[in-house]
């Protein structure tokens, strides 16, 4: 992984160097985000989300640019009809994990026409908060807590996507954020693999 990171930050170094064209931006939009991995006799179902953040468009050529971005984003995943004890009675419950990240990718697109583009990169992101909310069926309200120490503290992962500018200024881009690293804590000997999984759909707006 650092590896990565450190290749990276390499081509951005050079793709500075050899801009033709900068341009600086804004974005943000909805996520619709999942667990996968060891996640048997649990119902994961998916959890709505934002994030928004700012770029930077690194025109290498007419078909070929780089873009770095910093995205805050909320994400998590939704436990649904799973068995909580309180007071020695069981109860059907739901459970809602918000988990917050500080992310970092680095686009390499591709403009397969005028305004239409691809995308692939690597991106890492780095927990801010996690926190769980269960409600129990028969009960009014929810109870919540902080859970950031069963999280690792740095995500990885790769996002595949694509993009259309309406002008020269807005374009709208959807993107599949593909979690590579594994985000539970574990301790030693237990294997459990747990990973994120976000799609979003954003709208960016270049000054």
């Amino acid at each position: 992984m650092k590896r990565i990171i450190l290749s990276a930050i390499a081509v951005m170094m050079c793709a500075f160097a050899n801009a033709q064209e900068l341009k600086y931006g804004v974005k943000g939009g909805l996520n619709l985000s999942n667990f996968t991995g060891d996640t048997d006799g649990v119902n994961l179902k998916s959890k709505a989300g934002f994030d928004f953040g700012g770029f930077v468009e690194i025109k290498l050529s007419d078909k070929f640019s780089i873009q770095p971005e910093l995205l805050y984003s909320t994400q998590g995943s939704k436990a649904k009809d799973q068995v909580q004890q309180v007071d020695d009675i069981l109860y059907n419950a739901d459970v809602c994990f918000n988990l917050s990240y500080l992310n970092m990718p680095v686009m390499f697109k591709y403009y397969v026409a005028d305004k239409f583009n691809v995308e692939v990169g690597p991106q890492i992101g780095f927990l801010t908060s996690a926190k769980t909310k269960t409600t129990l069926d028969g009960y009014s309200g929810s109870h919540e807590m902080d859970v950031k120490d069963i999280f690792e503290s740095i995500d990885f992962g790769l996002n595949l996507g694509t993009g259309y500018d309406f002008t020269d200024h807005l374009s709208v881009g959807l993107r599949y954020n593909l979690g590579l690293a594994n985000i539970a804590k574990t301790e030693s000997g237990d294997d459990t693999k747990l990973h994120n999984g976000v799609f979003s759909i954003n709208v960016g707006y270049k000054f």
